[in-house]
């Protein structure tokens, strides 16, 4: 990690694990093919509708974090993300999750809640 993601103590400034969730929800979809070209294309969205993280022990400069993610639970037009952060040369982690909804946009037209394509679905189960 870089010294920009840390506070003046050297300990990782807490939204820097906002932007690492973010970014490991959007590689993980991609890694089952559904990306943002895609989700244009077929006019959805995945609007995040909660997010926390549970600090458990501090990263540090120099440190190397490994974000892990998984689903935990498709709703109906849900689904949570849960991503466990790891440290490379100390133990501990931070434990974050992501409710987020699958809708669709279209243009000129306000955002409309969906059910998740039970394809959507079948991509993640096989992961």
């Amino acid at each position: 990690m870089h010294w920009g993601d840390c506070d003046p103590a050297g300990i990782i400034f807490y939204p820097t694990y906002f932007r690492w969730m973010d970014a490991a929800t959007w590689a993980f979809f991609e890694s089952v093919g559904y990306t943002p070209k895609r989700m244009r294309d077929e006019h959805l969205s995945m609007p995040l509708v909660s997010a926390d993280c549970q600090f458990l022990a501090p990263a540090l400069h120099g440190d190397r974090c490994e974000v892990r993610s998984r689903i935990t639970r498709f709703g109906g037009k849900s689904f949570v993300v849960a991503h466990e952060m790891m440290r490379k040369r100390r133990h501990g982690a931070r434990q974050g999750h992501g409710n987020a909804g699958v809708g669709t946009r279209r243009a000129g037209k306000a955002l409309k809640g969906e059910t998740i394509p039970e394809e959507l679905k079948a991509l993640f189960s096989e992961r």
